[in-house]
Order: C-alpha cells, then sequence, then structure tokens
C-alpha cells in the first residue's frame, strides 16, 4: 500500500467550507497514532509492579516488556497487504478491537505468560496503526494540505505517550503511592493498562464516522463512491473527473517494489538501502525508548519517590511534544541534515551528562543533590533534542530518500530494523542497568556520537527536492 502515488501536482485544495470536514477525517485517523503513543508507553507504570508481582529478574521482565515490539513488526508488515484487501477502513476498526482486547487482557492478567501475549496482540495493533494511520490520511487529505494534516499522526503519537504519563501518575496518586494499591478492586498497574479501553473504543467509534479512502474505492471498482468522497473533502468546485483520472492513472504506473529491487552493490542491499537501515539503527541506539517504558524505574532505582518518578516521566513526554512542534515547525524551513545534526549534539551533551551523574555511589539510597539534579536536566535535554530531531527527521527522510522504484520495500526494511532495534535497546535495558547505569549511558552516547559523522557522510538533504528526484 503506498501513498506517494496520490501525489498531486495541481497543488488543489479543499473549499474553505470542506476543511473543516478534513480536519476531522484527518484527526479521526490519528487516534491510531494517540494509541499507538499511549499502547506504547503505558507500560512505563506498571514495570516495577510487574516485577514484584510475578518476582522475576531484570532479563525476563526484558522480555515482558519488549516483546510487544515482536507484535509491532508483525502489524506493520502485514497491515498494507490488510487494508488493500478489505479498506483502509476496516483495517482501523481490526485495530481498535485488538487494542480494546489487548486493554483488557492486560489489565486481567492470569500469569505472567498471558500478560506477554496481551502485550503481542497490543503490539500488532500499533504496527498496524503505524502504518495505516499516515498512509490514509495521505489518501484522503487534498494535495495542498497532505504535509500539515499528515503531521497529525506524529503529533497524535507525542500525545498520547503524555496522556499515558499523565494517567498513570494520577492513578498512583489515588492509589496513595503503591503501583500495587488497590484501586477500582484492582491493583494500580492493572486499571493503568485497563484504561486504554477508553481511547480505544473511541478510535473504533471514529471509525465509523469516517469515509473510505478514495484511493482504495477506485481500486475495487467503486468510481462513483470515490468520486463523491473527493467532493466532500476538495468542494463539489473541483475537476473531480480529473482528480479521479489523476489518481487512476497513478495506480495503473506503480511500480511494485520487491524484496529483489533493494538487492546491489558490494554488501548485499544497494547502498541507499542500509543508509536507511543506519538512520533506523541509530534513531533507535540512542536509547531513546528506555525514557519511554523504564523512565519510572530509572528514577526509582536512583532514589527517587515513585510518584515523583511518575511525575518526571510526564514532564519529560511534555518536554517530547514540545520538540516535536518545533522539528514540525522547522523541518521544512532548515532542512532535514541540519536539523538532525542539533539533535546529534544535543543529545550527546544530554546523554554524557546523564552517564556522568550516574557514575556517583548513591548515599542513603539516592543520588547526591547535584548529581540527581543533573541527571533530571539532562534527561530533559536529551528528550527535547532527539524529539526536535531524530525523532521526526528520519521519518521524514525514510519517506522521501529513496528512488520510487524501491520505496515502499525499502520503507518497509528500514521501519523493521528500527522494530528490531527498539526491541534489542528494551530487551537489554534492565540487565545493562543492573551490570552499571552509567556505562549504559556512555554506549547509548557513544552511537548518539557516531551518528554526526554517519550523517555528515553518508546522508545527503532532502529539501526541496520531488521524489521523482531521488531516482
Amino acid at each position: 500500500m503506498t501513498s506517494t502515488a496520490q501525489a498531486s501536482t495541481s497543488g488543489a485544495k479543499a473549499h474553505p467550507d470542506h476543511l473543516g470536514h478534513v480536519i476531522f477525517i484527518a484527526a479521526a485517523a490519528a487516534m491510531g497514532g494517540f494509541l499507538f503513543g499511549y499502547d506504547s508507553s503505558v507500560i512505563n507504570g506498571a514495570v516495577e509492579a510487574i516485577r514484584d508481582r510475578y518476582d522475576i529478574g531484570s532479563a525476563a521482565l526484558a522480555q515482558v516488556i519488549a516483546i510487544a515490539l515482536i507484535g509491532c513488526a508483525i502489524g506493520a508488515a502485514t497491515a498494507g497487504r490488510i487494508a488493500d484487501r478489505i479498506g483502509r477502513i476496516r483495517c482501523m476498526q481490526i485495530s481498535a478491537v485488538l487494542f480494546t482486547v489487548s486493554a483488557v487482557g492486560s489489565a486481567l492478567p492470569f500469569a505472567l505468560w498471558d500478560l506477554a501475549l496481551w502485550r503481542v496482540v497490543g503490539g500488532f495493533a500499533i504496527g498496524m496503526a503505524s502504518v495505516i494511520g499516515p498512509a490514509y490520511i495521505a489518501e484522503v487529505a487534498p494535495p495542498a494540505y497532505r504535509g500539515r494534516l499528515g503531521s497529525f499522526q506524529q503529533a497524535a503519537i507525542v500525545i498520547g505517550i503524555a496522556i499515558s504519563q499523565l494517567v498513570n501518575w494520577g492513578l498512583l496518586n489515588a492509589a496513595g503511592g503503591d503501583q500495587r494499591g488497590k484501586l477500582m478492586g484492582l491493583e494500580a498497574w492493572q486499571v493503568m493498562l485497563g484504561v486504554m479501553v477508553v481511547p480505544a473504543v473511541l478510535y473504533g467509534l471514529l471509525s465509523f464516522a469516517i469515509p473510505e479512502s478514495p484511493r482504495f474505492l477506485l481500486s475495487v471498482g467503486k468510481r462513483e463512491r470515490a468520486r463523491e468522497i473527493l467532493a466532500e473533502v476538495e468542494g463539489e468546485s473541483a475537476d473531480l473527473d480529473a482528480r479521479v483520472a489523476e489518481i487512476e492513472h497513478a495506480m495503473r504506473s506503480e511500480h511494485k517494489s520487491t524484496f529483489k529491487d533493494l538487492l546491489g552493490g558490494g554488501f548485499f542491499f544497494k547502498p541507499i538501502v542500509w543508509i536507511g537501515i543506519g538512520l533506523s539503527v541509530f534513531q533507535q541506539f540512542v536509547g531513546i525508548n528506555v525514557a519511554f517504558y523504564y523512565s519510572s524505574t530509572l528514577w526509582q532505582s536512583v532514589g527517587v519517590d515513585p510518584t515523583d518518578s511518575f511525575f518526571y516521566s510526564f514532564t519529560t513526554s511534555i518536554i517530547n511534544i514540545v520538540g516535536t512542534v518545533i522539528a514540525m515547525i522547522f523541518v521544512d524551513r532548515v532542512g532535514r541534515r541540519p536539523l538532525a545534526l542539533i539533535g546529534s549534539v544535543g543529545m550527546v551533551i544530554g546523554l554524557a551528562l546523564e552517564a556522568w551523574a550516574f557514575s556517583y555511589d548513591l548515599v542513603d539510597g539516592k543520588l547526591p543533590t547535584a548529581q540527581g539534579w543533573t541527571a533530571l536536566v539532562a534527561a530533559h535535554i536529551f528528550v527535547l533534542f532527539f524529539a526536535l530531531s531524530w525523532g521526526v527527521v528520519v521519518w521524514v527522510f525514510l519517506g522521501e530518500m529513496f528512488p520510487n522504484r524501491i520505496r515502499a520495500a525499502a520503507l518497509g526494511v528500514a521501519a523493521s530494523a528500527q522494530w528490531i532495534a527498539n526491541w534489542a535497546i528494551t530487551a537489554s535495558f534492565p540487565s545493562l542497568a543492573d551490570w552499571n547505569l552509567s556505562a549504559t549511558y556512555v554506549i547509548y552516547t557513544v552511537f548518539a556520537a557516531l551518528s554526526i559523522p554517519f550523517v555528515l557522510k553518508f546522508v545527503k538533504e532532502t529539501k526541496g527536492k520531488s521524489l521523482e528526484e531521488m531516482g
């Protein structure tokens, strides 16, 4: 499933009367992104409670947290085919059901094994949402507004992360600061995981209120219905016959890229594919998801009160939103490479300061005051610089850098590399932190530093270039 084929050079705009409707459609579809962010990070509030309830070590705990990423990879790999067979809206509805089932199952597990199973189910829904949301928005949005409406997905993800941490903090306070404290007849961490039912059901209901993609309708021969939806989003004054013909022509001329198209060069893949894989791996190997999956555990390990640790997880999420907005404002003004380089330098500083702070011995179970505040501020600096650069820029690069003939397949490989790298960091952190927390952050610092020469030597600017120029 591709969205680039529906790009238009006409710059057609939605009529003002229709723009509000288009914004509603994009926002409804972006609820999948909200759930992506919410489900990814809500586990942060349950990590220590799961460790305590099931009496497991760091290695087993890491697998329960990271196993959702296996579902993510499968969901992302299969969502396109599912959506091409049954439609984008049906795909959203399946995703909403899976999010709901995962939330209920995770809140009411019988044992550790079925908690892990529900995490995989939720991961599959995340993977589907990560693919279907941006593609649907690109296919429905009028060309002149596609970029701004497409940014709804990333904005929804970071808002979902922040809301999950705010809800976790509120529920922890309601349970007297104890993750295993009783709340509504359950332990607090169970309620944290179960609350996701609310946005999941809302997502499902909203999917019934938005139209199917015109592109999908044309692919199954429903030409008149596609024309009606184009009229809804672009206005009756638009040349609808020309738009339908444009989309049909683009669909006929598409090249369906395959894995074989990526092969070549001296190292299995073509060089440009390796650059995409490199961007994906560096994005994860700086340890960003430690901040969203384990931050409460991290702060508690250096003596921060559990309630305060949840609050700091929330403030970090707010910084993530601020950085994402900065990136959205400047990515087309400053360019992709400069933002990536600025972000890398900022991440090196933040991570190095964290490594320094964590190198000190705990005094009465806490970091010394100066080191504790340094670690806290540095963590926020790191997330800010990641969000204003690599958090957004990598996805922009991956959408633009590949030649048309291999774009879909290359993007799939790069995205898979990202999920695998995410899994590697998520699964390794608890054991690495037990070994040496400071050294763990030194490793992340090294990867942040190595990203600078990587960008300078291998990554070309894509700002202002048409997709056709990439070939």
